[in-house]
């Protein structure tokens, strides 16, 4: 099975991935002491994305919620929802020709889940007909998959995307990257410097491993957004479509 769906493809491109997520009924909340207790980091990072309590810079982000992403020029930020529950699933950032969705979970305090997710979403595309290598990437290990899809034609092609993940205190950051930046570094190198500067706002509550962390629309009065120079596209309609195009942020700098 594939990881981490929720919504609908990213209608803007034909680079989009659906993945789904899945959820250990049986795994335990990851913070068994009090939400208090300072968190802890169990492995170390050269890269972001970072956590809130590590950065002090005044890069412009945009805010989320429970991410912050920097404001880059001509870049369209479109905030993916579940049809089903109106409820914020993910970000996606559209490029000079490619894409990269982000999400933020919950993980345990002790421990990273990046390779264990890794495998799974390896398993998962080759168990669909596509395949996933394993490669080290400027955030670690990565997977860059062909995943099978239909042309128009009728016929089954591929398509390639790039798997990242971050591992952070008591969070974990998942990118998928499409579109030329999957398979020319030349034009991941925008992506990638914009992944790496994410910031994720991971909160005190206690939450279970891979539980989604909850992302809002920006408005026009947020601060980081306006000093990103964007301007924000309310969403259409209650009943939003995750096929049709949504709303979206568009930079203007």
């Amino acid at each position: 099975m594939a990881l981490f769906r929720r919504g609908g493809k990213d209608p803007a491109t034909d680079d989009a991935v659906e993945t789904e997520e899945t959820v250990d009924e049986t795994s335990t909340v990851d913070d068994e002491v009090a939400p208090s207790a300072p968190a802890e980091v169990p492995f170390e990072r050269t890269s972001g994305p970072w956590d809130a309590s590590e950065v002090d810079d005044d890069l412009p982000r945009v805010d989320l919620g429970a991410i912050l992403i920097p404001g880059v020029p001509g870049m369209e930020l479109r905030m993916e929802i579940d049809k089903a529950t109106d409820v914020v699933s993910a970000a996606s950032i559209l490029l000079d020709g490619s894409s990269l969705q982000v999400q933020a979970f919950a993980a345990p305090r002790t421990e990273g889940i990046w390779d264990e997710i890794r495998a799974e979403i390896a398993e998962s595309v080759t168990q669909q007909g596509g395949s996933a290598d394993d490669l080290p990437g400027p955030f670690g290990r990565e997977l860059l998959a062909r995943l099978p899809v239909r042309t128009p034609e009728g016929r089954t092609g591929h398509r390639p995307a790039r798997f990242l993940g971050a591992d952070g205190p008591r969070w974990f950051v998942r990118g998928v990257m499409t579109g030329r930046a999957a398979v020319d570094p030349a034009a991941a190198v925008a992506l990638e410097q914009l992944f790496a500067g994410i910031v994720v706002v991971r909160g005190t509550d206690a939450r279970p491993p891979r539980d989604l962390l909850t992302l809002r629309l920006p408005g026009p009065g947020t601060p980081n957004l306006e000093s990103a120079g964007t301007q924000v596209e309310e969403p259409v309609a209650p009943d939003f479509d995750p096929l049709t195009r949504g709303p979206e942020i568009t930079e203007i700098r």
